[in-house]
């Protein structure tokens, strides 16, 4: 299973990322949805899968991934003018807030299951 939700965490990272760093020829429309939810939906989505996907990894190694991913996306659409982007300290916090979500809801899963990987090492 581990092996499948690596898969799907890479697929979706390299999709959010993709997405993110795609240059926009026109500015989003406003009835699309928000920008701070594309964001939310993006980074929760990757922290949920990030989780089973690397179930040694502590939550808080996990967080770190995360806020550091969304700072790189936020740092290259300020300093590429061609993407047509803006970086934006509010989307990179709406990228934390959702991951902070995400990790409450991979702490769940790995509490429920306790899935033996995530366990502490002896010493």
């Amino acid at each position: 299973m581990t092996r499948l939700f690596r898969l799907l965490f890479w697929a979706a990272t390299i999709f959010a990322v993709t997405m993110a760093l795609w240059p926009l020829a026109t500015p989003m429309p406003t009835a699309a949805l928000s920008d701070k939810w594309q964001h939310m939906i993006a980074f929760f989505t990757l922290t949920v899968l990030a989780g089973p996907a690397y179930p040694r990894q502590s939550l808080r190694t996990i967080a770190l991934a995360m806020i550091l991913l969304g700072l790189a996306i936020e740092v290259a659409q300020w300093a590429l003018p061609m993407l047509n982007r803006d970086g934006s300290g509010l989307d990179w916090l709406a990228d934390g807030a959702a991951t902070l979500v995400g990790l409450v809801v991979v702490g769940t899963m790995r509490q429920v299951f306790r899935h033996p990987a995530a366990e502490p090492r002896e010493r």
